[in-house]
């Protein structure tokens, strides 16, 4: 199972994503919702060295980080993965390669390749396994509000293995 390390959201930027997760149960619509809090993953691999936790500090203290959550983005084929765009502003490009920078040696055997500085999309995630069919009402639900203006206010270490979710800073 893959571990991760998370930023997570202001409680109403999170509170208007889970109203997004809500409607989209509410339409039917057969897709998963994601389980637990609304994040967006900065770094993945299969297994993360808990020393992480430490060397994370200084980017924590980056923190209030002001975020716009954007358009709806789809990731693959058939069934969908159906996510919201997250802006990427300079400040969060530049503090998503710090990550890497002093966390890249213990994201073991190695960061997968889609977390990587350059070929990072960053997204929240609203819907997994969506049937291609229902594509169009669930962007249309999704897709509102337009632009969401938020902050990232924690940052968070997952480890899919227990799923257990360890709290930095």
């Amino acid at each position: 199972m893959a571990h991760s390390i998370e930023l997570l959201f202001d409680p109403d930027t999170e509170a208007a994503i889970r109203r997004m997760w809500d409607k989209l149960a509410a339409a039917r619509i057969p897709a998963r919702v994601p389980p637990g809090r609304p994040h967006v993953t900065v770094a993945v691999s299969q297994r993360i060295d808990a020393v992480v936790d430490e060397l994370l500090g200084p980017v924590m203290r980056r923190l209030p980080l002001r975020c716009v959550v954007g358009a709806p983005l789809v990731f693959g084929r058939g069934s969908v993965v159906l996510t919201r765009l997250v802006v990427p502003s300079g400040e969060l490009l530049d503090l998503h390669a710090e990550v890497h920078r002093m966390c890249g040696s213990h994201l073991l055997p190695e960061p997968m390749g889609n977390s990587l500085p350059g070929q990072w999309t960053a997204h929240v995630t609203l819907a997994r396994r969506l049937d291609g069919a229902y594509l169009g009402q669930a962007v249309e639900i999704a897709g509102r509000p337009v632009q969401l203006d938020g902050q990232f206010t924690g940052m968070r270490r997952w480890d899919g293995d227990k799923r257990v979710e360890y709290h930095l800073g």
